[in-house]
């Protein structure tokens, strides 16, 4: 019983999944085959009316031409019987009347009380001779009931005929009674040749209809073809449109819907490489701006800077040269010139990201010594706690990883604040470094922006320490790595910021010959990021 019904399940399955094969997915084979339905009713009616129409003018011409023939005969033929006719007599009468055009069989029947002692005497023609039990009841019954006399009806007996079947073949019976105790006449027609001409008709329709059917398919596979070109054409053009080639035109001929169509497209695609280009135009500028002022202003900053430093080292020293009343001023202009100086630093370092010419100086480093390395040079040893065993190996810019540590944990540390745990993994072939803080966490409105340039988490805090460049810079440089960094928020509390980079991962790398610029251009700040 459970093979049976698995059987079963297995059958609907499959007839389920051939249904699912067999849908119209394709516009030209709907055309087609809608085109065909159509087609085919359209034949298929026609065909039908026809035959029936050629059927009934066929039979009626063959019944009423033998209907009159044998009526007529009835007329001079049994009407001249002697009242009391012998067998004989009535087998010659019903051989004259079956010679007739109409080559049909006849059985006369005479009632003769006073000879036969009330028995029948019946007369059959010599040609396919016809028994009184091939006459159906019903046509009897009406051949011998004699009609009253009306202003309508003149007689009392009346032709009558019906249709019959017998071994396959049709055949018209008919009958009549001749007035004032004639005999009965009854005629057998066999129809064989009107059905072999119907049969013959209804194969040259059905010829006709498998043509008109084949005709219709190719006539709807040109029509689909004429329609559906247009719209493949625009098809491809679309997809070159997706593709970027905004230049990408139909050729417009025609003044139909398609071509309306295409000189729609044509418009769009015209618009929309003037709006793109505008856009990158404006976009070039803005970036050839802003890496023009960031090249202009690192001469004037290098300058200031050079006199804070020595305005710094007189601030530390303890001779106590500047006056204590302008040393908090000096200690802003310090900081500030460092701020901009990080600024314009971390600008250079987006414009080369949106230009695409940064690029890797790859090397085999030990991630662990890179990490403690970044966290030193920045005197966070007592702030930062590391868990990296040492000996996990990668390819990957030790100036650019330098800097997205160095983004991420100054960034914990800002917000977060100490202590600020790193950890550093490998799983599923990947290179997993995570930087988690103990501070309140990423409210969840903004952690879909930490990453973005310049965001602030509140307007009421326009101004941070940092740039607002930090982690964009950080992401930037993941990505150029082919990693990824992910920000959210810790179970146990805090933020927490993974940085993920495959170790199979095909980074873009810098010719040999371009490695040293590109290494000595530097660039990213190491302390900054996004507010929150």
């Amino acid at each position: 019983m459970t093979d049976a019904h698995d059987r079963l399940r297995g059958w609907a399955a499959a007839k389920k999944a051939i249904l699912a094969g067999l849908r119209f997915t394709s516009l030209r084979l709907r055309l087609v085959v809608v085109f065909a339905l159509v087609a085919l009713t359209a034949a298929v009616s026609a065909s039908g009316i026809a035959y029936w129409l050629n059927r009934e003018a066929v039979l009626t011409r063959a019944q009423d031409a033998a209907l009159s023939d044998f009526q007529q005969e009835m007329q001079n033929r049994a009407a001249a019987l002697p009242e009391h006719p012998t067998q004989g007599e009535l087998q010659h009468a019903a051989n004259l009347m079956a010679s007739s055009s109409q080559h049909f069989s006849v059985l006369l029947i005479s009632e003769d009380s006073e000879k036969t002692d009330g028995r029948r005497i019946a007369g059959n023609s010599d040609l396919d001779a016809i028994t009184l039990a091939e006459v159906p009841r019903s046509l009897r019954d009406a051949v011998n009931r004699e009609q009253p006399l009306t202003d309508g009806n003149k007689h009392p007996y009346h032709l009558y005929w019906q249709r019959i079947v017998s071994n396959g073949t049709p055949y018209l019976v008919g009958g009549a009674r001749v007035i004032d105790g004639g005999p009965t006449g009854y005629m057998l027609k066999s129809l064989e040749p009107e059905a072999k001409d119907l049969n013959s008709l209804a194969w040259s329709l059905g010829i006709a209809t498998a043509l008109a059917l084949i005709g219709s398919a190719l006539l709807a596979q040109a029509a689909a073809t004429t329609v559906l070109k247009p719209v493949h054409r625009l098809g491809r053009a679309a997809r070159r449109l997706g593709e970027g080639k905004l230049d990408t035109r139909l050729r417009v001929s025609g003044t139909d819907e398609l071509a309306d169509l295409s000189r729609t497209f044509n418009r769009t695609a015209e618009n929309l490489e003037k709006k793109v280009a505008d856009m990158s135009a404006r976009e070039e500028a803005s970036r050839r701006f802003v890496a023009d002022m960031s090249h202009e202003l690192r001469t004037p900053l290098t300058a200031i800077t050079a006199v804070t430093e020595v305005l710094e080292e007189e601030l530390d020293a303890e001779t106590g040269s500047v006056d204590p009343m302008i040393e908090p001023a000096v200690r802003l202009v310090v900081s500030e010139t460092r701020r901009l100086n990080d600024l314009v630093e971390n600008l250079m370092e987006v414009t080369r990201f949106d230009a695409g010419t940064a690029r890797l100086v790859l090397d085999q480093v030990d991630i662990a010594d890179q990490i403690t390395a970044c966290i030193d040079a920045r005197a966070w040893l007592d702030a930062v706690d590391l868990d990296a065993e040492r000996g996990i190996m990668a390819r990957i810019d030790p100036r650019r990883l330098d800097v997205i540590m160095a983004n991420l944990i100054g960034n914990a540390l800002k917000h977060g604040g100490s202590p600020v745990r790193v950890s550093v993994r490998l799983a599923d072939s990947e290179l997993v470094i995570e930087v988690r803080d103990h501070g309140p966490g990423i409210p969840q409105d903004v952690l879909p922006h930490v990453f973005d340039r310049f965001y602030k988490a509140s307007a009421s805090r326009p101004r941070s320490e940092g740039s607002g460049l930090g982690l964009s810079i950080a992401l930037e440089n993941a990505h150029i790595h082919g990693g990824e960094i992910t920000a959210a928020n810790s179970p146990e509390g805090g933020a927490v910021f993974t940085f993920r980079l495959p170790l199979d991962a095909s980074p873009l790398t810098l010719p040999p010959d371009e490695e040293g610029a590109e290494g000595a251009d530097g660039g990213g700040s190491g302390e900054g990021g996004g507010a929150r």
